[in-house]
């Protein structure tokens, strides 16, 4: 099926666009006056600089890294739990082994 589109007004057949780049242009920002200072910020090199200046960021643009994930000490929490476990009583941890046989029976 032929298409067709208008093209500096007149109607003519659609063909492929064709694979070379377009050269995009965005439009400048409009003038706004910042919260920092209260003067007038005319363009993206102005805003960028007033952020860079006042080490401020631009939310929802800044990089999002990850926390390293813990370094575990096997030792020292092995340490930690054998230290707790001495300071418990029998009563206390034949309480505890009946709460834990009873969770694994599901009751």
């Amino acid at each position: 099926m032929t298409t067709y589109v208008y093209r500096n007004g007149k109607m003519v057949v659609k063909t492929a666009a064709s694979s070379d780049p377009h050269v995009q242009i965005i439009p400048d920002i409009k003038p706004y006056r910042n919260m920092i200072d209260g003067k007038m910020v005319t363009s993206r090199f102005a805003h960028r600089n007033l952020l860079r200046d006042h080490g401020c960021i631009e939310v929802g643009n800044e990089k999002m890294e990850a926390p390293p994930p813990p370094v575990v000490d096997r030792d020292a929490r092995r340490r930690a739990l054998y230290q707790q476990l001495d300071n418990v009583t029998d009563r206390q941890a034949n309480t505890f082994l009946a709460e834990l046989k009873a969770h694994s029976r599901g009751r």
